[in-house]
């Protein structure tokens, strides 16, 4: 193939590519089989391009061919072990999104250098002597700060704890009355 053919193989594929994935999608009904269907179908169009009159009629025969043939491959009918999943109950991982949530907004409120102490010391699991290293201060220091920070966050959260349980009780007035 010269490459004045080969230019116009390119651009016909650059102008029909969606079209022709529509086809295929149409046909078997998944994007993934859409595409192998089209790609298989632009392999076998490549050699025979420049014997085509009519490229695109033989292009959308080749893709609707390709995507049924596509459907009936062995592999295709197979399922995976996902599909046929037994059902057993798990806890629903919401609310412990939920406290997470909670938790990281109440040590937004705890101070810098607390909120420091607090997740080098217990989100990172250092020790003492390592996160006063890590933040540059004495180890009776980084002590204090782990423990100030401590009582600031239970503090927040036993207050937004409280907040929330009014603003409940807030709802259940307004629906009664």
């Amino acid at each position: 193939m010269n490459a004045e053919e080969e230019e116009g193989f390119r651009q016909f594929v650059a102008a029909q590519l969606g079209p022709l994935r529509k086809l295929a999608y149409l046909t078997c009904g998944n994007w993934h089989t859409a595409e192998d269907a089209v790609a298989t179908a632009l392999a076998k169009l490549y050699p025979r391009w420049r014997k085509l009159d009519r490229p695109d009629l033989y292009a959308k025969t080749m893709v609707y061919r390709a995507a049924v043939d596509e459907t009936r491959r062995p592999w295709r009918r197979e399922r995976s072990a996902g599909d046929e999943m037994p059902d057993i109950a798990q806890r629903d991982p919401a609310a412990a999104t939920d406290e997470r949530l909670r938790v990281q907004v109440a040590l937004r409120a705890v101070p810098r250098k607390q909120r420091a102490a607090l997740i080098l010391r217990y989100y990172l699991g250092l020790s003492l002597e390592e996160t006063a290293g890590v933040l540059g201060i004495s180890v009776g220091t980084a002590k204090s700060q782990t423990s100030r920070g401590l009582s600031r966050l239970r503090e927040v959260l036993a207050a937004e704890r409280i907040d929330l349980q009014v603003a409940n009780i807030e709802e259940l007035t307004r629906a009664v009355a």
